[in-house]
């Protein structure tokens, strides 16, 4: 698998990681423990060597499956993040620093972090919410500080809320982290405006999280899909949505003259298409979807006349809030 630098951190990262929040088995149903932890060994097997966990996946689960396969791999990096003490995602803009990340919680939740992993050190820590304003604001740059001091964590980086990739640039542009994780794909385009080409300019390695869009561009969702109750996607695709959605997929079929099945490819070659863009990470919870994955990572994007007509559809809006 090829492999591109995760910014200035000296990491050499797969161009394809792991985004393990489906195999928490909270809010993604259907996850089963022991079909995750061998798609976790397949991924390692053809050569994957990034995987981005959180201690909200399924209250710490997906961290420890994690650390139950990574022990055994050397030379694999485990990204995780802290939730915001205050529970709320995104973060509203009236959050302060000190209601969302005390210097105090951020060490502590680090600390259990690591007892579930069991690992001496995580390689990449993120704050799982960020606002801009909270430059200068709170301890929590002492307490990022103060793990790498103390060898518990080798970089930090920060997770941005959905949407809102103008929301990190001041981050970047001040070089208080390393990485940023961020949706990027056909649909939300947005990060191109302003965050990928600060992040190029800076240093910071770019991790892209949804680049399928929550499986809309695999194709596979239809007006019929349904999903099991408790499943989190029966607000993502609430309402009239899954409807909606297959005008825009017939679009690009046509606009680049590919089948429905090449769209999971040319959605996550768009993503890498970017220089800015250090690691896709993709929700892997089946052997096959790993090894379908994985053979992407070959270091070739799309040609620049596809990457030029997806730029003709960028649809603008958040399905992350309730359908009307």
């Amino acid at each position: 698998m090829h492999e591109r630098a995760l910014g200035r951190t000296g990491l050499q990262v797969t161009e394809i990681g792991y985004g393990a929040w489906g195999i928490g088995a909270d809010m993604w149903k259907g996850a089963q423990d022991d079909e995750s932890l061998n798609a976790l060994r397949r991924y390692i097997e053809l050569g994957g060597n990034f995987i981005d966990t959180a201690m909200g996946y399924g209250s710490g689960h997906s961290e420890r499956l994690v650390g139950q396969v990574v022990r055994d791999h050397p030379g694999v990096y485990v990204a995780t993040k802290i939730s915001p003490k205050n529970g709320q995602w995104p973060a509203a803009p009236e959050t302060t620093a000190d209601q969302a990340f005390p210097g105090e919680y951020m060490i502590r939740m680090t600390e259990a972090s690591l007892e579930r992993l069991g690992l001496p050190a995580i390689d990449v820590q993120q704050l799982h919410v960020w606002n801009d304003s909270w430059l200068g604001q709170g301890d929590w740059q002492d307490a990022a500080a103060q793990l790498k001091r103390d060898g518990k964590i080798r970089h930090f980086g920060i997770s941005i809320n959905d949407h809102q990739p103008d929301n990190a640039v001041k981050a970047v542009e001040a070089g208080l982290v390393e990485t940023v994780q961020v949706i990027y794909n056909v649909f939300d385009q947005s990060p191109q405006d302003r965050l990928l080409d600060a992040c190029r300019v800076n240093g910071v390695g770019v991790i892209v999280r949804v680049a399928l869009d929550e499986g809309s561009l695999t194709g596979h969702i239809t007006p019929e899909t349904t999903f099991p109750q408790g499943d989190w996607r029966n607000n993502y695709f609430g309402g009239d949505r899954k409807a909606e959605l297959q005008e825009h997929l017939r679009a690009i079929e046509s606009d680049l003259g590919i089948t429905t099945e090449q769209l999971p490819e040319t959605a996550l070659r768009f993503v890498l298409s970017h220089p800015a863009v250090s690691t896709v990470i993709v929700g892997m919870r089946s052997m096959r979807n790993v090894e379908r994955n994985a053979a992407l990572a070959d270091g070739r994007g799309l040609p620049t006349e596809q990457v030029q007509r997806l730029y003709g559809h960028r649809w603008e809006r958040n399905w992350y809030n309730a359908a009307d």
